[in-house]
């Protein structure tokens, strides 16, 4: 069959009018109509074609796109089938879009509008109220990475009051605004903290941002007695977060870390790693090494002790025999012989272990440690001053020449050491001893390190806060007994 020309028609005429079933060419050859006709318009079933390869194919009423039909757009390549008023999508209908999303529901003026159920090419899906194309009024969506929110939308944003259940588990419910968690809204975090309170752009008006041991700076406890620590969690401006809980908090403590002499016949670095202890910066000015904390258990029951360490996680702890390397002397020195009898932790209590450390909950940014006490110091970190105590002494042969006055100041410097010897054997029995008959599993007078830090896992809001400190001196307890006595 031969082109037709522009403007040409070729069908059914009626009184010289187009009538019935026939194809006309537009003079401007954009258009071209196929399909039924009445009085000169197009009118029933009919398919009109672009020159751009679009089209549209369904009812015609009085010469307008009016009813049901389908619409093909070659420039993007979306589908739509469904209802239309004067050329205009308007009305129920299902667009499908090339990209491999997907529309059904209400249409006005060719655009999204009413309520609809939308399948993006991401695959999330948004089931609610659609106002010029966008999200708006009420609705429910799914997100790819698996979090639904139910609520108030916006101009395709968050706006008003709505529920997000997160893929994690954990839930929200209260204001938002651009997207955001804003105004008065509640958080059940997947770790169980729980915030109730105003949020501003996502995040916490009143956000805890450290935690805070009550108390004196320094702390004065009598050896063997328990101690009672208030904890709280403040914002910048050092008021109490109130308004949040359920952070885990883990109370432990610290003893400065001794660093032993090149002298020594360990590396302090090689000894760190065959224990797996880690080194604790404090801002005290010192680093310290993980020591034990139990509770305090009722005087029926006898404290158990044991020489733990920490693990690399920091809180595992486990017993340890002492590495022989850190009491025998390198070859050719006698400085530490007789010191290679020291007992191991294993003959102290076999199959013992210590107690963990202790952890709370906050409650509404408050939180107590309540009966609270330092285990018996830790075997390898006994090793480690006794090391250093006789590196102090004077642990190495001297060289080169010498006069025999000094010679003579040495040779009685030996013979300390070896009474020092001998004395430092004698504490690691009766150390062995004091922890066999735990009469009330004490521990050693001095200095310690207090750290509360934040064990809460995942992290809430993905912020872990940092640990706090407070300086404890434990006293002797015949310090108790002479205020007894002066009383």
């Amino acid at each position: 069959m031969a082109a037709m020309r522009p403007g040409s028609y070729s069908g059914g005429l009626r009184a010289r009018r187009r009538d019935g079933y026939g194809l006309y060419v537009y003079p401007n050859t954009f258009f071209q109509y196929e399909g039924e006709w009445k009085q000169g318009k197009k009118h029933g079933h009919g398919k009109l074609l672009f020159k751009d390869g679009s089209y549209y194919e369904g009812e015609f009423v009085d010469g307008e796109i009016l009813g049901n039909g389908l619409r093909y757009w070659a420039s993007s390549g979306n589908t739509y089938s469904g209802q239309f008023m004067l050329g205009e999508l308007h009305g129920h209908g299902v667009m499908q879009y090339r990209d491999g999303g997907k529309y059904e529901g209400e249409f006005s003026c060719g655009m999204r509008e009413g309520y609809g159920l939308l399948v993006d090419s991401d695959g999330q899906i948004y089931q609610g109220s659609f106002h010029k194309n966008k999200k708006h009024g009420g609705g429910k969506m799914t997100f790819k990475n698996g979090d639904k929110y139910e609520g108030d939308w916006i101009l395709d944003q968050r706006q008003g009051h709505g529920e997000l259940h997160c893929a994690d588990g954990s839930v929200y419910e209260g204001q938002w605004r651009n997207d955001m968690f804003n105004g008065q809204g509640t958080i059940i975090h997947c770790s169980g903290v729980i915030y109730d309170g105003l949020w501003i752009n996502g995040y916490p008006a009143a956000q805890a941002k450290k935690i805070v041991i009550l108390g004196p700076e320094i702390i004065d406890i009598i050896q063997g007695s328990s101690i009672t620590l208030h904890v709280q969690l403040q914002n910048e401006e050092g008021e109490v977060c109130e308004s949040e809980e359920g952070r885990v908090l883990e109370i432990w403590a610290g003893i400065r870390d001794h660093q032993i002499r090149a002298s020594s016949p360990t590396n302090l670095f090689e000894l760190i790693e065959e224990i797996e202890r880690k080194p604790v910066k404090t801002p005290f000015g010192f680093e310290c090494i993980s020591y034990p904390l139990m509770d305090a258990i009722s005087e029926s029951q006898k404290l158990k002790a044991a020489f733990p360490i920490v693990s690399k996680s920091g809180f595992a702890l486990a017993d340890l025999s002492i590495p022989k390397t850190v009491i025998e002397p390198e070859s050719g020195s006698d400085t530490m012989h007789g010191a290679g009898d020291a007992p191991s932790n294993q003959d102290v209590f076999e199959d013992e272990r210590p107690y963990p450390p202790t952890s709370q909950r906050v409650e509404h940014g408050c939180t107590i440690f309540r009966n609270i006490l330092l285990a018996p110091p830790p075997a390898n970190y006994l090793s480690f001053l006794l090391v250093d105590e006789v590196s102090k002494k004077g642990g190495r042969k001297p060289s080169g020449r010498i006069s025999a006055e000094k010679a003579e100041k040495m040779t009685v410097l030996q013979e300390k050491i070896g009474d020092s010897r001998s004395e430092m054997t004698s504490k690691w029995h009766e150390l062995k001893n004091d922890q066999c008959s735990m009469k009330n599993g004490s521990v050693l007078p001095g200095k310690y390190v207090l750290m509360v830090h934040e064990v809460t896992m995942p992290p809430f809001l993905g912020q872990t806060l940092p640990p706090a400190f407070k300086l404890l001196r434990v006293l002797p307890e015949k310090t108790k007994n002479k205020k007894a006595t002066s009383k």
